[in-house]
């Protein structure tokens, strides 16, 4: 399997301040590429820029901004290429959940949710699917989740955003495929992130292990750098997705219902 090659590639990553945006960055400065890092916490932003520059002798752009608006994708791509700024990669990972009973959700958290989740990475998918097949080598990543395969009691906008983003990305992986542009649907379980602290709770992971962000990342990059990558990737709690497919719909979503009580009250 030969790894591909970042030199002289820049990629915009999102949500880019903590967790799995953070260790997207880190790794892809590993492998040589030249950064933009999206995200609404401009210090942390700066220090993670400062310790990449230093450690890779990569140059980092850094944004500080909240992506949950109309035409984020098109504004950004502006606003880089007026700064002679031409990306050759994205890595859609800005987002949120929420955890309750649909009926207690705040409607607003909501509306922001489905803007960022889903509004944002289409419309920053829009933006930049043409230079980046135009570049030969561009690649194209959305994370998902483990529970955009399954109903997701108590999740329900959240798994529903993340459902979309897998089918989605999975169109687009066959609609350019042949083209030279790699795209790939991360679908990682639950991982060690503040993912559940902005959730509003800790059984949110429905009992599952927690992955590393360093762990998914490795996957999801390999995934890549295969000769023929697929649409999409389960980086970790494999059986969650398998028995989605095997048993009945409604058992299905009663288990995972189960699954979220119990954790819920353990």
């Amino acid at each position: 399997m030969s790894r591909l090659d970042y030199h002289h590639q820049t990629t915009i990553v999102t949500g880019a301040s903590s967790g799995l945006g953070a260790e997207f960055a880190r790794q892809l400065a590993r492998r040589g590429s030249n950064l933009v890092l999206v995200a609404r916490r401009a210090d942390r932003l700066r220090s993670l820029a400062d310790e990449l520059t230093r450690a890779h002798g990569v140059t980092v752009t850094t944004i500080a901004r909240d992506l949950a608006v109309p035409d984020a994708g098109r504004t950004l791509r502006a606003e880089l290429e007026s700064r002679g700024i031409y990306a050759t990669g994205l890595v859609n990972n800005a987002g949120f959940g929420t955890h309750n009973a649909f009926t207690d959700e705040d409607p607003e958290r909501l509306q922001s949710m489905i803007a960022l989740n889903v509004g944002a990475l289409v419309d920053l998918s829009h933006a930049y699917i043409g230079p980046l097949t135009s570049a030969g080598t561009g690649v194209l990543i959305n994370v998902a989740s483990l529970l955009g395969f399954q109903p997701t009691p108590y999740l329900s906008v959240y798994g529903a955003t993340k459902a979309f983003v897998l089918s989605f990305t999975e169109s687009l992986w066959e609609e350019t495929r042949g083209t030279g542009l790699r795209v790939l649907a991360v679908c990682p379980g639950a991982m060690q992130t503040e993912f559940f602290d902005a959730a509003g709770s800790q059984s949110a992971d429905y009992g599952s292990k927690r992955a590393t962000p360093e762990d998914v990342v490795t996957v999801a990059l390999d995934t890549l750098d295969r000769r023929s990558a697929p649409p999409s990737v389960i980086t970790n709690g494999r059986p969650l997705a398998l028995a989605s497919r095997f048993l009945p719909r409604r058992q299905v979503v009663r288990t995972m219902g189960w699954l979220q009580r119990r954790t819920a009250h353990a």
